[in-house]
């Protein structure tokens, strides 16, 4: 049974007067809460990744919220820090994204849907942008603007494939109508400033900087000439405040920002981590999609953009899923198959890899399905055991805390005993292409990588405007190391094709966009929103 959201703040030792009520069950944090924390120590940071994902699920949210259960059962005092969802996903293909069973948050309807308002901030500030730019081109046009040089895309948060190509201003008199696009708002540069902001001012500057377009002379035009700065700052009041509410089993979780880890980077806000780590002595976060996507960025721009080194990793797999990588039919799954297994675990090996070439120590943790044979649980178990991993099977969404905390004492030995020695893959300093080719070969990799020509004059463009000293965002299927979604298990030496490198100024990262990859995804032939009129 849920309690009060007043409970669930003394118990993450929140005063009241920092605690602004949604209901009974959700709150948000007033931001002034960090300057009464500002000298307190941090916790331990640990993230939560994964394998590459399949369409079993390996349950990284689930696997984080288990976690947190198993520490609270432990008497370790843990924060989670989680990423709100997208409507788009909970409609679409994947459906709600607050866990499950016993490993799960509430009220799970509330976060999953509208919760405190964020993503409508969110959007609303997106399409305010977009509102503006067009109207001040309508009003006469002042800075110049070349409409066909319009960078800036108006976002909804759902998946809607009709939305991808769109003309604007078609029957308006004295408007000049043009093409424009939509992203889901998850992917925009709104969502990644959000995330990245490290304050209110931080934010502030940030959306500033945003370059929106480019004149017909193709110099850029930043927010900040639009002059309305102040009025997004209060569509976004309430939305930078991070947003708490409880687990299943009554310990606080913060859930703040939700950036896709394919086409965005992937990690909560830095304001809730920040928060979380002045509050808990564990802090527990995770990182969207398989390790490839979310930690990698989780390590090369959300941490050094924030100042903070990860103590540790938890690395999420699952036997079916692994069999899967292995060549397994999907429908198959359920049928013992030892040597796909140990063909499906190069997928693990390879991840585990590259975590531990940021210098950080990672603890293997199996989401446990009721059909894993004995025999499949001692091959990889022995496989783990080999190779020196630390590895443990996890009930939590059968039996929550109880079943979690082998993890929490193995994730807890492993902070005590192993020192991490955090470091970036890749020096900001270095040629945008440079620093793609690193990524590419170094965490996918890949034995060659193609710019198209587009690509090329991008970058060479960015470069010359002295944006190219930033992070790199890669745009990247998630369901495959490669950029072929159908190519599965741990290939080396494919070949990553760059069609599109773009610039989000106000993030400070380039975005580097591969294969076919969506910025607005579609719903599959049977969305989740469907599959709803059975519940």
């Amino acid at each position: 049974m849920m309690e009060t959201i007043d409970k669930i703040a003394k118990k993450a030792g929140i005063d009241a007067d920092y605690v602004d009520f949604y209901g009974k069950y959700k709150a948000k944090i007033d931001l002034s809460i960090l300057d009464k924390y500002k000298d307190k120590s941090n916790g331990k940071l640990v993230l939560v990744t994964a394998i590459t994902p399949t369409k079993t699920g390996e349950g990284k949210t689930t696997m984080s919220i288990a976690l947190c259960e198993g520490f609270a059962k432990n008497k370790v005092n843990c924060m989670l820090a989680l990423r709100e969802p997208s409507m788009g996903p909970v409609f679409g293909l994947k459906g709600g994204a607050t866990g499950g069973g016993l490993a799960s948050i509430e009220p799970k309807e509330d976060i999953n849907l509208h919760f405190t308002g964020d993503m409508h901030a969110l959007t609303s500030s997106i399409n305010l942008i977009s509102a503006v730019i067009d109207n001040h081109i309508f009003q006469g046009n002042e800075l110049n603007i070349d409409p066909s040089k319009i960078v800036w895309t108006r976002a909804l948060d759902m998946n809607d494939r009709a939305l991808r190509s769109v003309t604007v201003m078609q029957d308006e008199k004295k408007g000049t109508p043009r093409h424009d696009s939509f992203v889901i708002t998850v992917a925009s540069e709104m969502m990644a400033i959000m995330c990245l902001a490290k304050d209110e001012q931080d934010f502030r500057n940030r959306v500033n900087n945003i370059i929106v377009a480019y004149t017909f002379d193709d110099k850029p035009v930043y927010l900040k000439e639009l002059r309305i700065s102040n009025a997004i700052m209060k569509l976004m009041r309430e939305a930078l405040k991070p947003n708490l509410v409880q687990t299943v089993e009554n310990n606080p979780v913060v859930v703040h920002g939700g950036p896709f880890a394919n086409i965005a980077h992937g990690c909560n806000s830095i304001i809730a981590l920040k928060l979380c780590l002045k509050l808990g002595d564990v802090v527990v976060t995770e990182a969207g999609f398989g390790a490839d996507l979310g930690a990698e960025k989780f390590m090369d721009i959300c941490c050094p953009t924030a100042g903070l080194k990860p103590d540790g990793v938890v690395m999420v797999a699952t036997i079916r899923a692994l069999k899967e990588h292995g060549g397994v039919a999907f429908e198959d799954l359920k049928e013992p198959n030892i040597e796909a297994l140990k063909k499906g675990i190069a997928n693990l090996k390879l991840h585990l890899e590259n975590i531990q070439k940021y210098g950080v120590p990672v603890v293997v943790a199996i989401n446990h399905f009721a059909d894993d044979t004995q025999e499949e649980i001692d091959v990889l178990t022995k496989w783990c055991e080999d190779n020196k991993y630390e590895v443990s099977f996890v009930d939590g969404f059968l039996k929550g805390g109880d079943g979690s905390t082998d993890l929490a004492s193995k994730v807890s030995k492993m902070l005590e005993e192993h020192k991490s020695h955090y470091h970036k893959l890749y020096d900001y300093e270095l040629p945008i292409a440079e620093k793609i080719k690193i990524i590419s070969k170094e965490i996918y990799r890949a034995g060659n990588v193609e710019f198209s020509d587009t690509a090329l004059e991008q970058i060479a463009k960015y470069e010359k405007m002295g944006y190219g000293k930033t992070a790199v965002c890669m745009a990247k299927t998630p369901l495959s190391i490669t950029d072929d979604p159908k190519i599965f298990g741990a290939p080396i030496g494919s070949t990553i094709h760059i069609r599109e490198v773009k610039l989000s100024a106000g993030a400070n990262f380039i975005v580097a966009l591969t294969g076919k990859v969506m910025t607005m995804p579609g719903l599959p032939k049977v969305p989740a929103a469907v599959k709803m009129e059975d519940e």
